[in-house]
């Protein structure tokens, strides 16, 4: 079924997964939402989102995908570690939560058909995201640039973090970029969305996002130079502004990177790296090390992992990061063997951009926002559908007269 016969239905599931892995945890917000209510309407918009995708495609029609097939493997691990009951009864809960997320994507891959359409509804989720975030800056400057966070932009009517701000921000500047350059829209739509996306970044101070934009930029324009004039000239222009930036703004985007902070501060990554040690040199078992210690809130000893690796490790073991490997070689695989266009250049972006990303942050174990950047890049990738071949016309028999086809009397 191509995108333009795409149910409404669909881009509302789709938008209602983006709710579900917004997370409950983050900044104070303007209006104290208790987290009990948040993890509701959280919880409630999974449900939702599985029930119209089913409503939609009661026939279980669904596109082969080895991603999806990988990712449904993981539930495995997931789910032998979590019965332990090690990480509590919140692991299951949280693999129930994996289950419902992974059965959501199964039956809305029935729509993929390698466009740009789950493209789209990405970016218009995300920049409804951004807008409340917005919203929240604009009503009430200080909940939203708090000194808790060193002054950085965090969600003042949804709790959001710097980080989550940033990833967003940073995800949809970036197709909106590669849709411009692909003529998928024009210079008026691509700026609604990119200019303030960018503006949100800034604010927002988070290295890894930028760091993710740039080179998932890089590596996405890269496939198409060979074959876009645009895409040539936005390299070219892209390559001279950054010049001149590193050069009369060196100072200020230095500092700006720095964030105030020590060099010791930096360089141990904000204390991530301590975690990280503590982790890795922390005694387990032969079961832990194969299927972890249970979903739980991606923390260690009471600290956030930030590393998605390392996360998959202490929750789902060798066999899940095994697993979430092969996710990403086999989507980053089949990117590389397409020919080049629009479809797989968002592609090679998003696996790009969670490629950088899962080294400070985690999620790509979980229901998360990398696993439905992840999920685009695989909508992206799939052959489209054949047309069915038209059945070759009918010849019209020839009417033969009666007396020819009476025998020949000799």
């Amino acid at each position: 079924m191509g995108a333009d016969r795409m149910p409404r239905a669909v881009g509302t599931a789709w938008g209602l997964l983006v709710l579900n892995t917004l997370g409950s945890a983050g900044a104070k917000t303007i209006v104290p939402l208790p987290r009990s209510l948040i993890q509701m309407v959280t919880m409630g918009a999974l449900v939702a989102a599985f029930t119209l995708a089913l409503a939609v495609n009661l026939r279980l029609r669904v596109r082969p995908s080895a991603f999806l097939f990988l990712l449904t493997l993981l539930l495995v691990p997931s789910v032998l570690a979590s019965a332990s009951l090690e990480s509590g009864l919140g692991a299951l809960f949280r693999c129930a939560r994996l289950t419902v997320f992974v059965a959501t994507l199964w039956l809305l891959s029935r729509w993929w058909d390698g466009g740009t359409a789950f493209v789209r509804l990405h970016i218009r989720m995300y920049f409804l995201v951004l807008c409340s975030v917005a919203a929240g800056l604009a009503v009430s400057p200080g909940a939203a640039l708090p000194d808790l966070y060193g002054g950085r932009l965090v969600g003042a009517l949804w709790p959001l973090t710097p980080p989550q701000i940033g990833q967003y921000a940073a995800v949809i500047t970036g197709l909106g970029v590669l849709l411009l350059l692909g003529r998928r829209t024009d210079r008026r739509g691509a700026a609604l969305v990119v200019v303030p996306a960018l503006v949100l970044l800034a604010l927002t101070h988070t290295r890894t996002a930028t760091l993710g934009l740039v080179a998932g930029l890089a590596v996405a324009i890269g496939s198409l130079v060979l074959t876009s004039a645009a895409a040539r000239r936005f390299f070219t222009w892209a390559v001279l502004v950054a010049a001149v930036a590193a050069v009369g703004f060196g100072s200020l985007l230095q500092a700006w990177f720095l964030r105030g902070q020590s060099q010791e501060n930096f360089t141990s990554l904000t204390g991530r790296a301590k975690v990280w040690d503590a982790l890795l040199a922390a005694p387990r078992t032969a079961s832990e090390y194969l299927f972890g210690a249970g979903l739980g809130d991606k923390s260690f000893g009471g600290l956030p992992i930030d590393n998605s690796w390392l996360a998959v490790y202490h929750e789902q073991g060798m066999t899940g990061v095994i697993l979430v490997a092969a996710m990403i070689a086999v989507l980053g695989g089949v990117a590389l063997l397409r020919p080049p266009s629009l479809s797989r250049a968002c592609a090679l972006f998003l696996i790009s951009y969670c490629g950088i990303a899962s080294y400070t942050e985690a999620g790509l174990g979980d229901a998360s926002p990398y696993l439905l950047h992840l999920t685009v890049a695989a909508s992206l990738l799939v052959a489209p559908a054949a047309a069915p071949s038209r059945p070759a016309p009918a010849v019209p028999r020839r009417r033969v007269p009666r007396w020819a086809q009476r025998s020949e009397v000799t």
